[in-house]
């Protein structure tokens, strides 16, 4: 179980407003979070990654504070060791697909399994300029796998695929994600990118 109860004040193209979660996300569920723009969805999941700090509040996984702001806990987030897919996919351009898993895990037959769930196995030697951006953001998706994080945090991750792959990688990914045990929290404009995927919802909405 992930506890997060967080506040922060946020500057957005509509000017100042206010975040606020207060939320329970379940071990090995699968939330959709969802809003109107410049609600804070993104801050939020940088908040849970250890990428933004918040005004106040506290992140708690299971019975260990990752965050609590009054007692100046705030873990780093390579301590958090969340997987975390970027809407600008964030790719390292001098490395090719194979280095990029290999940047986060030394364990080969996992990478193998992963090209294979991305259906990558052909791009192993490519960087990503040489990739289109539903491979781009296929591999930023798998990166993120390769960590197996307790916590995956996908923001808009699914965007760039057509139907039939999106389909074919979320089937994938419950298998993987059950196996690792992993809780997972994406941000998605569009219900029907999560269908069959998401079994939760929260709604962030814009305080004022």
């Amino acid at each position: 179980m992930i506890t997060a109860k967080v506040y922060k004040k946020i500057k957005t193209y509509k000017g100042n407003t206010e975040l606020l979660v207060d939320a329970q996300f379940p071990a090995q569920s699968v939330t959709r979070v969802y809003g109107s723009s410049g609600s804070g969805k993104t801050t939020f999941l940088k908040i849970l990654a250890g990428l933004i700090t918040p005004d106040r509040g506290t992140i708690q996984v299971k019975d260990t504070y990752w965050l609590d702001i009054g007692k100046k806990i705030n873990w780093k987030p390579q301590q958090r060791r969340a997987g975390f897919v970027f809407q600008d996919y964030a790719l390292f351009p001098n490395m090719t697909v194979q280095e990029h898993l290999q940047y986060a895990t030394a364990d080969q037959q996992l990478i193998t399994r992963l090209l294979k769930i991305g259906k990558m196995e052909s791009f192993g030697l490519h960087k990503p300029q040489q990739l289109s951006g539903g491979q781009q953001q296929r591999l930023a998706i798998l990166r993120a796998l390769a960590l197996k994080p307790a916590l995956l945090l996908l923001d808009e991750a699914f965007s760039a695929l057509d139907d039939d792959l999106r389909e074919s990688l979320i089937t994938e990914l419950k298998i993987i994600l059950k196996e690792f045990g992993t809780t997972t929290i994406i941000v998605s404009h569009h219900l029907q990118e999560t269908a069959g995927f998401a079994d939760r919802s929260l709604k962030i909405e814009q305080e004022k």
